[in-house]
């Protein structure tokens, strides 16, 4: 007589462990904290190339028009090709912006680069969704709060590493926010893999 034996669960393959979970409150954390480092200054930076007021209010909705519109296009793109693309786009993205936010010495300059931090702006979103994909349901919420508070945290300590930085030059806290989306290797390496 057949017995029927109970079928095994598929195990999680790509929950995130520990490490995983690490890398993306990582990212999200030095995303926002470059987002706090630069958007105080954005104002000095502005005047210190003459740009009116009118202008410093279009540079900074330039962020949230281009987010607005790029955020739904690459959020359908992770869908179809994988979370990991798009969080590596998004650290990409930001790093181009700061380093031309850095070297710029036009209102032009300083327009595209705000356009291209909100066009790859999709780092925290597609870290989220990446976390609804591959968290167990026990274990989302955590993972959830573990996103907001790296939210949190960046964008509160941002501006006061800017400002300590700010006593040496305006160019030095844009650099600053540049460097920890290019500096780490174990980022770099988690988001090169197969695309989850």
């Amino acid at each position: 007589m057949p017995t029927s034996q109970p079928s095994n669960p598929p195990a999680s393959a790509a929950a995130p462990g520990g490490a995983s979970r690490l890398i993306l409150f990582a990212t999200v954390f030095f995303d926002l904290l470059g987002f706090g480092i630069v958007i105080p200054f954005l104002p000095m930076y502005a005047a210190r190339l003459g740009i009116g007021s009118g202008a410093i209010g279009l540079l900074l909705s330039a962020y949230s028009i281009t987010q607005f519109i790029f955020a739904p296009l690459l959020g359908r793109l992770s869908d179809r090709i994988g979370r990991r693309p798009i969080i590596m786009l998004g650290l990409l993205g930001s790093s181009l912006s700061y380093l031309i936010y850095a070297f710029t010495d036009s209102f032009a300059g300083l327009l595209i680069s705000r356009s291209v931090h909100g066009a790859c702006a999709a780092t925290i979103s597609t870290a989220q969704a990446y976390v609804a994909d591959s968290t167990e349901e026990s274990k989302r919420a955590h993972a959830m709060g573990m996103i907001g508070a790296a939210f949190g945290l960046g964008f509160v300590l941002g501006p006061a590493i800017g400002g300590l930085l700010g006593a040496v030059s305006l160019r030095t806290p844009v650099l600053f926010a540049a460097a920890p989306m290019v500096g780490s290797s174990r980022i770099r390496t988690w988001l090169g893999t197969a695309a989850g």
